[in-house]
């Protein structure tokens, strides 16, 4: 059968670093992502690249799989590794094998032979006693397995299990301080088929589920732009029950406010007229509604400090809020306005 080069996958030498194999994972994993990534062959590609990062991310994996021969090159049939000649490979036509056979027992294709090489070593059925080949022990009592399973679940396999999203919140969210509601999307390994796809009726076949997840947000009362928020527990889940965790990057995106730390920034209109001859406004702020007195001969731009009027402070109190004068030209002018502008020009 056509072996698949995780090396090529993930577009990496064979002897790239931990660090390297890591960030070409990251990279390719955001790029085809089904949730950004739309194409018909993402899917597929996407399942690829969490697979061959399953294997090489895991330093003992990638061992056994480097061990496994160098015979392979990308798109080229296999050739098994010296020793396994007398096993047998059957159902292809000149080498292009199909399945694998041990001891008389059909492992399945190329992905059902690694998911049994490196996950439950050939699973909980018919078991070779005592068999040890190239490092590789197939078979072994069940209580030999599960002291592997237990022992595979206690090391990370390098999976990066956190999710981080960005957070679009307002300044009365911030002012508030009520839990925000925040939906996400997140994609886990299969449960029913361990992530190995194939006939899966929950995932069709894909080893990943897309799960709709909601969950309460308490944010701190100083939050500020681009601050990264940690929750706990609400990220990915891998097969041995591991959590990662939910970051969220927060920003702050609101019409009606500009935000500096504690301090805001908020528009008041004002006519020509008006800011000629001073007026009083009165103005809708976090705090409730005030008026303000705007002196004669405001310009636009001019901005009137307002204390204790923003968001909350980290030492306790509020920030001020600027109220900063912007000058508009009424647009239904009756004609006797127009006239006096005019005058007023003349002058």
């Amino acid at each position: 059968m056509e072996y698949k080069d995780y090396y090529d996958i993930l577009g990496v030498k064979r002897d790239a670093t931990d660090a390297e194999i890591k960030s070409a994972y990251r990279k390719l994993a955001r790029k085809y992502h089904p949730d950004v990534n739309k194409t018909k062959e993402a899917e597929s590609k996407f399942k690829d690249i969490n697979e061959a990062y399953e294997v090489l991310g895991d330093k003992q994996k990638r061992q056994r799989y480097d061990s496994l021969g160098s015979n392979w090159q990308g798109g080229q049939s296999w050739t098994p590794p010296p020793g396994f000649e007398q096993y047998g490979f059957g159902g292809g036509q000149g080498g292009n094998y199909q399945s694998f056979n041990f001891n008389g027992q059909d492992l399945g294709g190329f992905s059902d032979f690694f998911s049994s090489l490196f996950g439950d070593m050939m699973g909980s059925g018919a078991r070779t006693q005592g068999m040890n080949f190239g490092g590789f022990d197939f078979g072994g009592s069940a209580q030999q397995q599960r002291t592997t399973r237990r022992r595979n679940a206690q090391q990370p396999n390098g999976e990066n299990l956190d999710i981080t999203m960005n957070l679009n919140i307002t300044v009365k969210d911030i002012f508030e301080q009520k839990p925000i509601t925040v939906k996400f999307n997140n994609l886990e390994r299969c449960t029913k088929c361990s992530g190995s796809g194939g006939y899966c009726s929950e995932c069709g076949g894909t080893g990943f589920k897309s799960e709709p997840k909601s969950i309460k947000v308490k944010l701190p009362p100083n939050i500020t732009e681009g601050q990264k928020v940690r929750i706990k527990g609400e990220g990915k889940s891998d097969s041995y029950g591991r959590k990662g965790d939910l970051y969220l990057i927060v920003n702050i995106k609101d019409k009606e406010y500009e935000v500096s730390g504690s301090d805001l920034t908020k528009e008041i209109e004002i006519t020509p007229p008006e800011a000629v001859l001073g007026c009083k406004k009165e103005i809708e702020t976090l705090h409730g509604k005030i008026s303000i007195k705007i002196p004669p001969k405001t310009s636009s731009g001019q901005s009137l400090r307002l204390k204790d009027l923003g968001l909350p402070k980290k030492g306790g109190g509020y920030g001020n809020l600027n109220a900063k004068i912007k000058i508009v030209i009424p647009k239904n002018l009756s004609d006797k306005q127009i006239e006096l502008y005019k005058k007023i020009a003349e002058l």
